[in-house]
């Protein structure tokens, strides 16, 4: 097999393999708890610029002056270090397996299953009370007056909305750019995550985080649809063409240009209501329900929907395995 195979292969001989380590080994909170987490460390740099520089008496123009500068700055810096790791492994004996670890550790495919699981645990061991403190965990509303179905459509919600931007895009931007693709993007969607808010505080300060969160979001968020309908042709009680109706017409109704496609996807292989109004601490948020489903999600629906995930997950997998074995001639 020539060199240029090879290396054109590897990419998504790592990808592949990375994802499978990270389905056995999930988030490794063991190792985490001896060294901080990356994404920790990100989240602790933007929690410092916010403090500093996010200032309510500055006006308009000089908080989205401000935020661009926090945003291009965190980015920058996550873009330089992939590149140094880049670097290191291109340089040192069996440098494949330092960036197939690096891969695991930014790639939250397993933690999204076992968070969602422990959704559904709560609320069929503990009932309601503790299904709304499990997944106050994974969703930014205010969970305290959810009921049973709210509770069920919010882990139903995430699990769809973070299978986008938590597995796919991850792995688009490393196929893309290498190591500083994948920790600029890790870089931006925290930074969104913090920053990349409606809010009075953040509207200005965290609008080029946000604008540039649904960038680099754009394509991953359609592919994720397109893995979910193929995983509903596999999974018992989904429907792959009801999850394509659904995306068809109903992707475009979620606030965020990115977030109603997974989240479609899901609602139609379910055959479940997603959306609708949402209550956060600072009032309701009015969207749009998303699918034709009955909108009283259980938690034998969260159930079906780890299941959908699990096998949209394995399907991604295999997708990069199939890639690699065609760029390999096999």
């Amino acid at each position: 097999m020539s060199s240029p195979e090879l290396a054109a292969a590897q990419p998504f001989v790592l990808l592949f393999l990375a994802l499978l380590i990270d389905a056995v080994v999930g988030d490794m909170r063991w190792f985490f708890r001896l060294v901080p987490h990356p994404i920790v460390l990100v989240g602790r740099l933007i929690g410092f610029l916010d403090d500093k520089l996010n200032r309510s008496k500055r006006g308009k123009a000089a908080l989205l002056i401000r935020g661009c500068i926090v945003t291009v700055l965190v980015t920058g810096l996550a873009a330089a270090l992939g590149h140094l790791c880049t670097r290191i492994a291109g340089s040192v004996p069996y440098g494949e397996a330092f960036e197939l670890f690096l891969i695991v550790v930014l790639v939250a495919q397993r933690s999204l299953y076992d968070h969602g699981h422990a959704v559904s645990s709560a609320l069929k061991r503990d009932g309601v009370e503790a299904g709304r403190a499990a997944v106050s965990h994974i969703v930014g509303r205010d969970t305290t007056s959810l009921d049973e179905h709210g509770v069920a459509r919010g882990a139903i919600e995430s699990l769809a909305e973070n299978f986008a931007d938590g597995v796919v895009a991850p792995a688009f931007w490393y196929l893309i750019l290498g190591l500083p693709g994948l920790f600029a993007y890790k870089a931006i969607n925290t930074l969104d995550s913090m920053i990349g808010y409606k809010s009075e505080r953040y509207r200005h300060f965290g609008m080029v985080a946000a604008r540039l969160d649904d960038a680099v979001n754009l394509i991953p968020a359609r592919l994720s649809a397109i893995f979910l309908v193929f995983a509903g042709a596999v999974t018992p009680t989904a429907s792959p063409a009801r999850a394509t109706k659904v995306v068809w017409r109903d992707a475009g109704k979620h606030d965020s240009p990115n977030a109603g496609w997974p989240e479609a996807a899901m609602a139609g292989a379910l055959d479940r209501a997603l959306g609708g109004p949402r209550t956060y601490l600072g009032g309701v948020e009015k969207s749009e329900w998303i699918g034709d489903g009955d909108a009283r999600a259980t938690v034998r629906d969260i159930d079906r929907a780890l299941l959908l995930y699990g096998f949209a997950c394995l399907i991604h997998a295999l997708f990069y395995a199939a890639v690699a074995a065609m760029v390999l001639g096999w």
